[in-house]
């Protein structure tokens, strides 16, 4: 198996996942569990309207750590701050969800971040391209 597909398969079988990102104030691990969405072919962060430290700590330092059933991927953070990019990939995730109330809400209000694996670096030491396979 060669790390694309066993990034990918862990991807497709985890929509729970860990992501460690780098404290904005302290600059220590902050490790948390979060759900990854897919949508228009490629990988999101996200949660319900609000304030959310881990999306706080990837503006600061996009750079953080995938966990993926024994894969530690390094990845960035692109957040998404455009309103129509916003609209379109919530558009997605936001009706697979029962308890998600309005998209509106979420449009206006969520953390989103696409997860970008261009460049970064798989723990065996392959690198990625932006959807996470072999550059």
């Amino acid at each position: 198996m060669t790390v694309t597909d066993e990034t990918r398969q862990a991807l497709e079988r985890q929509r729970t996942v860990d992501i460690t990102t780098t404290g904005r104030r302290s600059g220590q691990p902050r490790r948390m569990e979060i759900w990854r969405y897919q949508a228009s072919g490629r990988y999101w962060l996200t949660g319900s309207p609000g304030a959310r430290d881990w999306y706080a700590n990837v503006l600061t330092h996009p750079k953080f750590t995938l966990h993926l059933a024994g894969l530690d991927v390094q990845v960035r953070g692109r957040p998404v701050t455009d309103p129509d990019e916003r609209a379109l990939v919530l558009g997605e995730i936001v009706p697979t969800l029962d308890w998600a109330g309005s998209l509106e809400s979420w449009i206006a209000g969520s953390p989103l971040v696409e997860i970008e694996f261009d460049g970064c670096v798989h723990r065996s030491g392959v690198r990625l391209a932006r959807d996470g396979r072999v550059a």
